[in-house]
């Protein structure tokens, strides 16, 4: 039987309030990934799990480790986690929640005076918010798991043009320790992965359900730099059969697609399709035909079919385009990642803990990719927990409820309990 275990949440009410004061940028939160602001977030986050007793230590690749101990120092491992960098002027609890909550877990179950019969480790990833800074997946928790590849730590930071690995080394890491594929986690030494995260959509909310049980992580397929080349020309002197208007050409791919989307979501597809960017060039103004347009194109499902239909139909349409409207399309490099289902025993103990304490909850898959899908890929057992929160995320105004936290942070504090007994 286990103890009555309650998670410090005062302990992590107040570690919000610091990360939100130390990285207010005036509109929003920012702490970018490999830089001050992340790092000042890892520097609070540390000096508290010090002062509650916890075993703390960095690894090269900068993720910050903090761990109780168990009676059994040679059992595999749990964890918990997430990260704490940010995109630009984001909100304070995207990512922050999953690391606070393993904080407040561990606390409760020090506090309550309960040793596990492993260790607990909470994790505090570097960089997983990396495709607003990198264009890279996750390179704070594959680094941790030997995943990156050496030619990613050359991927330059889009806001300062310095690679991955010159921010690592500025921020004090060792990306040769990355390069040669060292890792902090492995299946041998870790016996599951638990993230918590802010549901980043509406669902809960709408539906009045304060906890998600995520079932899967969807895979993407990404056109993050084509654009449309056709021909600028006087929009007075030019009449319809003569030109080659690029935004016109974009705006039928765009709605084209669409209109696929919606067929496949009556077949039953799950799936998401956005145009990021679809937007005429710096060259176009007004009086003039726009001869070039450029777009991003992100499409994602946990069901690679529903992402691959999508695309195929994109390969199919275009030539039909340039051919009527004189226009040439240059995708560029596609790029991706794959779906990640989470393990289905962590998504029934979840579920048996929120029963246990008579907190509702629902299944669902994540839009969003999250550093579960990480620890998917390297073999270890992975499971996510959402929490309702309002105003979605990526921006200053989330607002996820303490006591929808609360909820939250009983459900991981019981799972890990029976996990490390």
């Amino acid at each position: 039987m286990l103890p009555n275990l309650t998670p410090d949440i005062d302990l992590a009410d107040r570690l919000f309030g610091s990360l939100r004061d130390a990285t207010h940028d005036g509109v929003g939160i920012t702490r970018e990934a490999y830089g001050p602001g992340e790092a000042a977030a890892h520097r609070i986050v540390r000096e508290a799990a010090d002062a509650a007793g916890l075993e703390t230590r960095t690894d090269p690749a900068g993720n910050l480790l903090m761990t109780l101990p168990g009676s059994d120092r040679t059992a595999k491992r749990v964890v918990l986690g997430s990260h704490l960098d940010s995109v630009k002027s984001g909100g304070n609890y995207d990512g922050a929640a999953g690391v606070l909550a393993g904080l407040a877990a561990v606390a409760g179950m020090k506090r309550a005076g309960f040793v596990p019969g492993r260790d607990i480790t909470v994790v505090a990833v570097r960089a997983e918010e990396a495709g607003a800074w990198f264009p890279v997946s996750y390179p704070g928790s594959r680094a941790a798991l030997g995943l990156v590849k050496p030619a990613e730590l050359g991927i330059k930071r889009m806001d300062s043009g310095r690679s991955l690995a010159e921010h690592m080394r500025e921020e004090g890491f060792d990306p040769a320790w990355v390069e040669a594929g060292g890792t902090t986690f492995t299946p041998a030494d870790t016996a599951a992965f638990l993230e918590l995260h802010i549901e980043q959509g509406p669902v809960l909310d709408t539906e009045g359900v304060p906890v998600g049980i995520v079932t899967g992580i969807p895979g993407s397929r990404r056109l993050r730099a084509a654009r449309v080349v056709g021909e600028t020309n006087h929009s007075g002197a030019t009449p319809r059969k003569y030109r080659r208007d690029a935004a016109i050409a974009l705006a039928e791919l765009a709605h084209r697609i669409d209109d696929r989307w919606a067929v496949l979501e009556a077949q039953g597809h799950a799936l998401v399709c956005t145009f990021c960017v679809l937007a005429t060039t710096a060259e176009a103004g007004f009086t003039r035909i726009a001869g070039e347009a450029e777009f991003q194109l992100d499409v994602r499902s946990v069901n690679p079919r529903s992402v691959d239909a999508v695309m195929e139909t994109l390969y199919e349409i275009i030539p039909d385009i340039e051919a009527r409207r004189g226009v040439r399309f240059e995708l560029g490099a596609e790029t991706g990642s794959r779906a990640a289902p989470m393990d289905a025993g962590i998504q029934a103990a979840l579920a048996r803990a929120a029963d246990a304490l008579g907190i509702r909850h629902r299944a669902m898959a994540s839009g969003g990719g999250h550093d579960a899908a990480a620890f998917v890929q390297a073999g270890i057992p992975a499971g996510m927990i959402f929490v309702r929160n309002q105003n979605g995320s990526h921006n200053p105004h989330e607002a996820m409820r303490m006591d929808d936290f609360a909820a939250a942070c009983a459900v991981v504090t019981r799972w890990a309990a029976e996990m490390a007994q």
